[in-house]
């Protein structure tokens, strides 16, 4: 389990408008200009062979996603993805991971009820499972 955890906070107009910048260079950057710098391949390509139409933005935003679709289906190294949902940490991994959010947000009203309210459904789930494991008992 990682022991430093990083949590990224926006506050108000300016951290969204922040976000949303960084989002639009982001999409920009990895999307964008490679579908260009496609089109503008695809274009120059096209001016040399007669039967081959000149396409546009789109289209070579396009191309872009199946040469990147291509590399990851052809590559020799497979991608795995994994994901974890909290059922896979112990209760008390769950509990460090909550200790070290209320001392990183001490000061932040919602986190905190936010945490409040998810170690309320912990306890209620231990209940939960203690009542019917003395129901199987009996």
């Amino acid at each position: 389990m990682k022991k430093n955890i990083n949590v990224i906070q926006i506050r108000g107009i300016r951290g969204l408008i922040i976000a949303g910048m960084v989002v639009c260079c982001l999409f920009a950057g990895f999307v964008l200009f490679p579908g260009l710098v496609a089109m503008v391949a695809w274009n120059a390509v096209a001016e040399h062979v007669s039967q081959i139409p000149a396409i546009g933005i789109i289209q070579g935003v396009l191309l872009w996603g199946i040469i990147v679709a291509s590399y990851f289906v052809f590559r020799k190294e497979k991608l795995v993805v994994c994901m974890k949902s909290s059922q896979g940490l112990s209760d008390e991994e769950i509990k460090s991971v909550f200790a070290d959010i209320k001392k990183q947000a001490q000061d932040d009203k919602i986190i905190q009820a936010m945490l409040k309210a998810r170690e309320t459904e912990l306890k209620i789930k231990d209940s939960e499972e203690d009542s019917t494991s003395k129901q199987d008992i009996k």
